[in-house]
Parts: C-alpha cells; sequence; structure tokens
C-alpha cells in the first residue's frame, strides 16, 4: 500500500458490534452490506460432519455440558443455533458484492499437514476461492501450520492469495511462562512469519503500537489491525498509510473516521496490491 492510500475497513463478525447475540448471523451481515464497507470478517468452524459454520467458539452448550462443536453434527448445531450461518450461504451472499475476512478457527488431524491440499483450512480457502475469486479473499488464524499449509497450497495452484498470522491470542488462564513465551513470539514475529510463510501481517491492536505495525513496514507486508472500536483509536488507526485493513465492531464509526482524512485524489480509495474491490451489486442474502 501507498502511504496516502486510504485504510480499508471490515465489519467483524458480520460487523454485529457490540451484540454478540448478532455476531455472524444474517441480520449482522445485511446490517453490514448495507454500510458499504470493503471486507466482511467473519469467524468459521467445522462441526463433525465437515460442514463449515459461522461461529466464534469451539464449544456451545448441549444441555448445560460444553461440547466441542468438532464432536456435533450440522444438525445438531443448527437445532440448537439455527440463526447461524453456513459457510457456504455467506460466500454467495457476497460474491460480486464485497470481499471475504476468512478467520478460521479449527485445525486439521496433525497427519494431514504433510499434504497441504489435504487440510481442512485449505478446502475452506479452496472453496472461497472458487465462489469468489482470490484477489477477493483473505484468510486468517491463529495457527502457524495452518498458515502454511494454505500459503502452500495457493503458491502450487498460482493463486495469489493474502494469508495471515494473527497475532494477540487470549493467554488467560495459562500458565505465566507460556503467557511470556507467547507474547514475546507475538512481539517479536520474524521467526513465525519466515516459518509459516504469512503474507499479511495482523495483530491486536495494542500489539501493533508495541512494533508489530513497524515490522510490518520493515517486511514490506500489508497490516491488518483488529479489533478497533473506539473513536480514539479508528482516529489513529483510519489515517493512511497507518494500516492496509482495520478489523472493527464499530464498521460505521470507522467509516466515518475514514471520511475525516483527504481522500486519495481520484475521489475514492485505491485498489490495494493482490486484492482489488469487486464491482458491487447490491444483493440481498435473504
Amino acid at each position: 500500500m501507498r502511504a496516502k492510500d486510504p485504510v480499508l475497513v471490515s465489519a467483524h463478525r458480520c460487523g454485529a458490534g457490540g451484540d454478540r447475540a448478532l455476531e455472524n448471523t444474517r441480520v449482522a451481515l445485511e446490517n453490514a452490506l448495507d454500510l458499504d464497507v470493503d471486507f466482511i470478517e467473519f469467524d468459521v468452524q467445522r462441526c463433525a460432519d465437515g460442514v463449515l459454520v459461522l461461529y466464534h467458539d469451539d464449544w456451545m452448550w448441549v444441555e448445560e455440558r460444553r461440547v466441542p462443536l468438532a464432536a456435533l453434527s450440522f444438525e445438531e448445531f443448527s437445532s440448537r443455533a439455527p440463526h447461524f450461518l453456513r459457510y457456504e450461504e455467506v460466500l454467495a451472499a457476497l460474491a460480486g458484492v464485497t470481499r471475504a475476512h476468512i478467520d478460521l478457527k479449527f485445525t486439521s488431524p496433525d497427519s494431514l499437514y504433510a499434504e497441504p491440499a489435504a487440510t481442512w483450512e485449505v478446502q475452506a480457502a479452496r472453496r472461497a476461492v472458487q465462489v469468489l475469486g482470490a484477489d477477493q479473499v483473505i484468510v486468517t488464524t491463529l495457527e502457524d501450520k495452518a498458515v502454511r499449509a494454505v500459503r502452500d497450497w495457493s503458491d502450487a495452484e498460482g493463486h495469489d492469495l493474502l494469508v495471515g498470522l494473527s497475532l494477540g491470542r487470549s493467554v488467560r488462564g495459562l500458565p505465566w511462562h507460556r503467557q511470556v513465551r507467547i507474547r514475546a513470539s507475538e512481539l517479536l514475529p520474524r521467526l513465525r512469519y519466515t516459518e509459516s510463510r504469512a503474507n499479511l501481517v495482523v495483530a491486536k491492536h495494542t500489539l501493533a503500537r508495541f512494533g508489530v505495525a513497524a515490522f510490518a513496514r520493515r517486511r514490506g507486508l500489508p497490516l491488518l489491525v483488529w479489533t478497533v472500536d473506539t473513536e480514539d483509536s479508528l482516529r489513529y488507526w483510519m489515517r493512511p498509510g497507518r494500516a492496509w485493513l482495520v478489523t472493527s465492531n464499530e464498521p460505521a464509526l470507522a467509516l466515518t473516521a475514514r471520511d475525516g482524512y483527504p481522500r486519495h485524489r481520484s475521489g475514492r480509495p485505491p485498489r490495494p496490491p493482490r486484492a482489488p474491490r469487486a464491482p458491487r451489486t447490491r444483493r440481498r442474502t435473504g
């Protein structure tokens, strides 16, 4: 990105805002599409039968027990959470409308990583590329091995796909020595980025300010900052040149903050490297 390019906006969890009940749902998706954001961000989990669904946590309550989603069939999941979208539904809704920011929340069995194309993460990425096109998709994940698998597959297939290693995972409840090790690997991420081959730097806004943004600039990689919600933080991160993309629970506020800065002389945001804007046609999902 160029220093004066406008920062792009991604609607976090389909643009649900502060209402957790709406995240990754059709209602939130419709609202985000009406805002005309640059990306729609959504979380993807995998059910036991391989069906991909939009859901943040890797568990849900079943008869007062926390049951992993990986142990539930899609039918069992949807009977308890009918308002959540299937992966195929959201891809169809975004096709020809806007770009997808896919945050993968699952991993494959270890044995599958020897052959990247066989991994579940690559299956999800492949389907998104088939429906939307590689230039309309970014894939993010907390897992180094998942990033490497998707990057190796996309290179082998000749796709110019942005795949980001996300820094800023929760360390709550972990032993202190693990907390320190994780945070150190995030504040000094060179080795992880080299080994995972991530070509998109993805960081929680606090980590981005503590050196990760500078790391992205040194590496010449686009920077995605998450999740920026307050007016002050949005004014900071929406300044042209600070980031390539900002994910927010308040996408309308982010767009307003961006409008406070001078636009590119063309009068609209220029296309970022390797991820041109899709043609806009308004289309409903219901």
